[in-house]
């Protein structure tokens, strides 16, 4: 993998533990080493079950549990950061409620985090695309105010998607990267992580990914390279095409480069 990306022109690499890692040290590490040889940085997607709004007591501990674990995964492989879904807002709680919850559930797990000895691992809370998930923009920001080394996961697919396809121009990224500054500071906005892909919404948010040939639904990644570009960031983007990652990933890199 690492030799492959290396050869079409990538850069950088999400190793994917959505449905769980189960994957001993020797097999991280050698992942590890490969990406290294290659010069491919490596970040790693903690399980889709986490949850950091559940009241239930073994259920939370869960929780912590699985973003420990991917802790654990990326330190093996020598990855710095470890990306996770914050959790649901449904319920009888109101979403600020939910919200403070879960930072305070956040803070739990970094101080776990620290004491295991993976202080150097950047956790990030990502911007989910259902309307019935914790992870609004506002919410991932006030989740990574718990602590400076947070930084936020912007995918910009699902924030489109749950705001109705609201991303359309240069202007519209350039307001969501405004709200980050002004929340996080500019350190932390230039090394964003994002995530990017065309994604089908209904009026309830996220439906499913598509490829860079849908036409119908965003966002288009033109105006969002141009204000990266602008702003000179360095944030990492990972593509999450349905299934064309590394072709779309490509076109965006090459966007990228056009405006140099």
């Amino acid at each position: 993998m690492p030799e492959y990306l290396r050869e079409y022109g990538l850069d950088t690499f999400e190793y994917s533990g959505g449905h769980g890692l189960r994957m001993s040290e020797k097999t991280a590490r050698e992942i590890g080493s490969q990406a290294q040889k290659a010069g491919i940085p490596i970040s790693v997607h903690a399980p889709y079950f986490i949850n950091l709004a559940n009241e239930d007591s073994e259920k939370i501990l869960n929780s912590h549990r699985y973003i420990l674990g991917a802790m654990q995964v990326a330190f093996w492989m020598g990855a710095r950061r470890v990306i996770f879904h914050p959790g649901s807002a449904s319920g009888s709680r109101s979403r600020q409620e939910i919200t403070a919850y879960a930072c305070s559930e956040l803070k739990k797990i970094i101080q776990q985090a620290d004491a295991a000895g993976f202080g150097e691992i950047t956790l990030c809370p990502e911007t989910m695309g259902k309307i019935n998930q914790l992870g609004d923009l506002e919410e991932v920001l006030l989740l990574c105010s718990v602590d400076e080394r947070l930084i936020p996961c912007i995918d910009l697919g699902h924030l489109n998607a749950r705001t109705q396809g609201s991303l359309r121009t240069q202007a519209d990224f350039k307001a969501v990267l405004d709200r980050i500054e002004n929340d996080l500071g500019k350190e932390r906005l230039d090394r964003l992580h994002m995530h990017f892909s065309h994604i089908e919404y209904t009026e309830m948010g996220e439906k499913r990914h598509l490829t860079f040939e849908d036409k119908v639904f965003g966002p288009e990644h033109q105006g969002l390279i141009a204000e990266i570009v602008r702003r000179k960031m360095y944030p990492t983007v990972i593509c999450e095409s349905a299934g064309t990652q590394d072709q779309d990933a490509l076109e965006m890199k090459k966007a990228y480069w056009s405006l140099q």
